[in-house]
């Protein structure tokens, strides 16, 4: 991997850092440092993860705005504590997925546009065939996903068609 790889990944992730941690403790209903660290370095595709230190001062921090609370659990004499969102945690969640979205489209938008523009300049990347399986099975699972959202929502579509033509 390239040194500039490595700064670019870097920069991606540390400063969204903060709502990245909150979306992992509130898909996993609560979560510790380790596991926390560990989706870091998954979602980064395993090239970059934060330093404990700059994790718990995060952790920390967050807890002193109220966005998340600690629960201390103990096994043996080794403590972990294990962090949950809190209302207002959850709050702030609804509100930045919201403009998240608005935000990855035009993001997505702009990453097309630019990718035109560098095919148009003659930059071209080879593109490692492990990644286009990758890619590929990434696709998959989302095509996936959206049929099975697709069934439940014609499922439900009939459900309320039913009870419709149902006298009452």
């Amino acid at each position: 991997m390239l040194e500039g790889e490595v700064s670019i990944i870097r920069s991606m992730f540390t400063v969204p850092m903060r709502n990245l941690i909150l979306l992992i403790i509130g898909l996993k209903g609560e979560a510790h440092g380790y596991e926390i660290l560990k989706e870091i370095e998954t979602i980064a595709a395993g090239l970059w993860k934060p330093s404990h230190g700059n994790l718990y001062t995060m952790l920390n921090k967050m807890v002193e705005e109220g966005l998340i609370e600690p629960r201390e659990e103990y096994h043996g004499r080794r403590r972990l504590v294990k962090y949950s969102l809190t209302e207002r945690g959850w709050n702030y969640l609804r509100e930045a997925n919201d403009l998240a979205l608005k935000s990855l489209y035009i993001a997505i938008q702009y990453h097309e546009r630019m990718r035109s523009k560098l095919l148009e300049k003659g930059y071209r990347r080879e593109i490692a065939v492990e990644a286009v399986e990758e890619y590929l099975s990434v696709l998959d699972d989302i095509c996936e996903l959206l049929d099975e959202k697709r069934r439940q929502l014609r499922r439900r579509l009939e459900e309320l068609n039913s009870s419709q033509d149902t006298p009452s």
